[in-house]
């Protein structure tokens, strides 16, 4: 697994123990996080409807990331899993909450805090590929990381194109220590952010 460079701390065993072991609820768990990355971007599009380059940009992720949702949606029909809704872990109301109120900074942040995500799915989902033990998931979570890395570049290009990169970084730093602390300690239910 390459390292993943804008990430402080790599993904614990803990957690990759935790998800082998609850795949089921891992599934379920990522179609939840694909509607809610598509919705990410759609809500950066409302919020930002002067920035032509972002609505580009945020357009192909929202479409990607909703065929990413129906194609884990097939997954889980293919499981019999039922699509049910699960309690959120922690991981994304705390990084929203580093989010400034005011802008431009709402903005930048906005942008490095789905960044962040982004990276962090790219992570996981490369790990689950390496070593899920159903070898067709695995691969499924495979095709899904050159995506997820994509996603991740897209949002830290965006915050280039509009803010000064000194700036990017320094916050982008600050940003990826907090995210780091709030995975590391594993939330007691397997999901992808857990």
């Amino acid at each position: 697994m390459t390292t993943i460079q804008i990430l402080q701390h790599p993904t614990s065993t803990a957690w990759l123990d935790q998800a082998i072991a609850n795949l089921d609820t891992i599934l379920l768990d990522h179609s939840h996080c694909e509607r809610k990355a598509a919705s990410a971007a759609l809500n950066l599009m409302f919020r930002y409807p002067s920035s032509r380059v972002l609505l580009d940009k945020l357009t192909a992720i929202a479409k990607e990331e909703l065929d990413h949702f129906a194609l884990v949606n097939q997954w889980l029909d293919r499981r019999n899993i039922p699509l049910a809704p699960l309690n959120a872990p922690p991981y994304g109301a705390a990084l929203r909450s580093l989010i400034r109120r005011n802008e431009p900074d709402r903005m930048l942040d906005f942008l490095l805090v789905s960044c962040l995500i982004e990276a962090r799915s790219h992570e996981r989902l490369g790990l689950l590929g390496d070593h899920c033990p159903d070898p067709e998931l695995a691969e499924f979570y495979r095709s899904l990381m050159a995506s997820e890395a994509r996603h991740y570049g897209i949002y830290w290009v965006l915050a280039d194109t509009y803010f000064d990169r000194e700036v990017v970084q320094s916050r982008l730093s600050e940003l990826a220590i907090a995210e780091s602390e709030i995975l590391s300690t594993l939330h007691p239910e397997p999901r992808i952010h857990s």
